[in-house]
């Protein structure tokens, strides 16, 4: 008996990886998408006897069975009960070519392909090798099929991207680089599933379950924070960032990734939203899911999901915690595009994750997939999550004065503050598109009421007490509202608006005004007590930085501008991480009445330029020229520039810029040799103690060699 002979397995890598749109992953290994055909050629050292059986196994996990769909055992030319098969093409002498089709359900991850052959009454096997099986957004029987190949380019392929952050009126574009082919990361996003609590407690299951994005995407938004298990990174949103980096300081999810698999899974200090989102998308990306990030401004956190948040201040402005709830400047999590075979085809598209550790959801924290169609429609018991998704983009804003005496006054209500601007990177552009109506019916409409109504009654919240005992005032549509102006549930006798003079810049002064007007025509004194504080985009006060209380005479009808400065010395001790402040105002009068006025500002950052003095061409060196300026009228010493970016820099570059006078400019010139070719986003950060990061980035288009 002469057994077949094996010299090796071509697994056609080239062909098989532009076939199946993996030719961007940097490993040698066979990377392909299920439900599509791929070839491998056998070269023998021995011919093939014509009474011999081939049968093909393909199989993944730790303890492979065909009950549970992680094993396939397929004959040539006939499909076997798994949806695998294989057929033998026409070859040359000394050699056999075979296509192999993998099912669009298939298990997703790393497997083990060996040929058995049955020659007369004798068996012998041969493990041919092993290949990485993704989800397949191009093929149509598969649960993550998208139909428009720009949004595939996109949302798939793309290895840069924007996240939106800032405030509603100020929206900023920050660049990352999420990097899903650079080398190790697609190891490090399987070693992701390997490490979940459900492969712990049961491998077979969970590798079993590995065919279904709804699964997947689950998992995936667990294990990105590590708040259950040792998940990527461990969430940080007050005090100081020492033993960790600050998490304004992340450009891109490559250095993180690495650094958790580097460092035997600890968990890398620190993320705030944007980092868990932006790991997200990488590894889902990566692993072929079609992702984008997803900023949603003025974001409530609803933690006893009665679709109220209730903020209190004390009468000298100051916000005083009394209740879990939050509203966040912003808020970033993903949508992921699948279908959802467990709630119905209306259901299907864009599903919303959220990896930052807010709200428990089963015991775990994890959020989603929550269909955004179940979200828009008030579909709230549906899931997964989607109540603690859409009371982030519904739930009504109510402000209330809690006196001395632990009297309470609410001041205004506001149905329209929370859920705005919700923002993603456009396909095949950096711009922004809105993609508010993805999520509610227009605010004010009748639909939107129907909408909100509906929710709360699924939620068992009576729309009269909302699990308080306060009744809630009708919407008004004053002028006041419309004018975003804040105004008391009484008849309002006042209103206030804080205006800035001119864009804050850090390392200057803030001048303010607060225009109050007196609506009535009676003469009035109003005490106003203002109140500055350093925040995070959470709103939550890190440090206070001025208080002023002033006295002000207001004749019938009368406005008056009052102006203050914040001074840099007063608030440069309290912004060397960050560069948010959170200005109240508190405005009484004698008869009683209550106005608080609110503004945040965000201080712009000083400019930094990027030069590429040359052509970018694969492999071929060309010098980045970086310009910045000290913000500060005093010496700065200690910084460092940081620059990154995939097919650009393989590891993240560091230079130390060692002392700049007040106010001077430097220059700093590094070189790059672009590794692959195409749209690339070059990233670059100065870092300093002194204030926070001054961020960049170029789009670069590298031509092929």
């Amino acid at each position: 008996f002469l057994a077949l002979k094996i010299k090796n397995v071509n697994w056609q890598s080239k062909l098989n990886k532009a076939a199946h749109h993996t030719s961007d992953y940097s490993s040698t290994e066979a990377i392909l998408r299920r439900g599509q055909a791929f070839g491998i050629t056998l070269n023998l050292q021995t011919t093939v006897q014509s009474g011999d059986n081939f049968t093909f196994i393909a199989s993944t996990g730790p303890s492979p069975a065909e009950s549970q769909q992680t094993k396939a055992i397929f004959n040539l030319s006939e499909e076997g009960a798994s949806g695998w098969s294989a057929t033998q093409e026409p070859s040359e002498p000394g050699c056999m070519n075979f296509t192999i089709f993998s099912p669009a359900n298939a298990v997703i991850g790393r497997y083990k392909l060996r040929l058995q052959i049955v020659s007369g009454n004798k068996v012998s096997s041969t493990l041919l090798g092993q290949f990485v099986l993704l989800f397949n957004p191009w093929c149509p029987n598969d649960d993550v099929y998208m139909a428009n190949e720009k949004e595939r380019q996109e949302y798939v392929l793309n290895d840069s991207g924007i996240i939106f952050q800032g405030l509603e009126k100020y929206i900023q574009q920050e660049a990352w680089n999420y990097g899903q082919f650079e080398e190790d990361i697609l190891d490090i996003s399987l070693a992701i599933l390997d490490r979940s609590l459900n492969h712990r407690q049961d491998p077979a299951v969970d590798v079993s379950n590995r065919n279904n994005p709804i699964y997947v995407s689950r998992v995936i938004s667990a294990m990105v924070n590590s708040n259950d298990e040792k998940g990527v990174v461990e969430g940080k949103w007050n005090g100081k960032y020492c033993s960790g980096t600050n998490p304004l300081q992340w450009s891109g999810s490559v250095t993180i990734l690495r650094k958790w698999y580097r460092g035997r899974y600890k968990p890398v200090r620190y993320g705030q939203c944007w980092v868990f989102a932006g790991v997200t998308c990488t590894v889902l990306r990566c692993l072929g899911i079609p992702t984008r990030v997803i900023t949603n401004f003025n974001s409530a956190h609803d933690r006893n999901i009665n679709l109220s948040i209730d903020k209190y201040v004390d009468i000298s402005g100051k916000t005083l915690h009394l209740t879990e709830d939050s509203v966040w400047n912003f808020h970033v999590w993903n949508e992921s595009w699948f279908i959802r075979r467990d709630l119905g085809s209306f259901y299907d598209g864009w599903q919303v994750l959220d990896a930052t550790p807010q709200e428990r959801s089963k015991g775990i924290y994890q959020c989603g997939p929550a269909s955004t169609r179940a979200i828009k429609e008030g579909d709230v018991n549906l899931d997964y999550d989607s109540s603690f998704v859409f009371a982030a983009v519904n739930a009504d804003y109510v402000t209330w004065i809690h006196y001395n005496n632990k009297r309470k006054e609410r001041i205004y209500s506001d149905t329209k503050k929370i859920g705005k601007f919700i923002s993603t990177k456009a396909v095949g552009t950096n711009s922004r598109v809105d993609i508010t109506d993805t999520y509610k019916y227009p605010e004010g409409s009748l639909k939107e009421r129907q909408v909100y109504k509906k929710a709360l009654k699924l939620l068992g919240v009576r729309s009269s007490g909302k699990r308080t005992k306060i009744t809630r005032p009708r919407r008004r549509s004053s002028i006041a509202w419309r004018q975003n102006v804040t105004q008391p549930a009484q008849n309002p006798s006042i209103s206030g608006k804080l205006i800035l003079d001119a864009p804050p810049v850090i390392g200057q002064d803030i001048l303010l005004t607060l225009a109050l007007r007196n609506l009535i025509s009676d003469f009035k004194t109003v005490k106003v007590k203002l109140r500055a504080s350093a925040i995070l985009y959470t709103r939550k006060p890190k440090a206070e930085i001025l208080q002023l209380s002033k006295s002000v005479k207001l004749g019938s009808e009368e406005v008056k501008e009052i102006s203050f400065t914040i001074s840099y010395s007063r608030y440069k001790n309290s912004l060397m991480d960050d560069r948010k402040i959170l200005v109240t105002a508190v405005c009484e009068t004698k008869q009683g009445a209550s106005l608080l006025v609110e503004k945040d500002i965000l201080l712009q950052d000083p400019f930094l330029t990027i030069k590429v003095l040359g052509p970018t061409v694969v492999h071929k060196a060309v010098n980045v020229q970086v310009t910045f300026t000290n913000p500060l009228s005093e010496v700065v010493t200690d910084c460092m520039l940081r620059a990154e970016g995939s097919g650009l820099l393989k590891e993240q570059l560091r230079i130390n810029v060692a002392r700049m006078a007040p106010m001077e400019s430097s220059t700093v010139q590094f070189e790059i040799i672009p590794y692959k070719s195409g749209t690339r986003q070059l990233q670059v950060d100065l870092v300093c103690a002194h204030f926070s990061d001054i961020k960049g980035f170029v789009m670069l288009d590298v031509a092929t060699a």
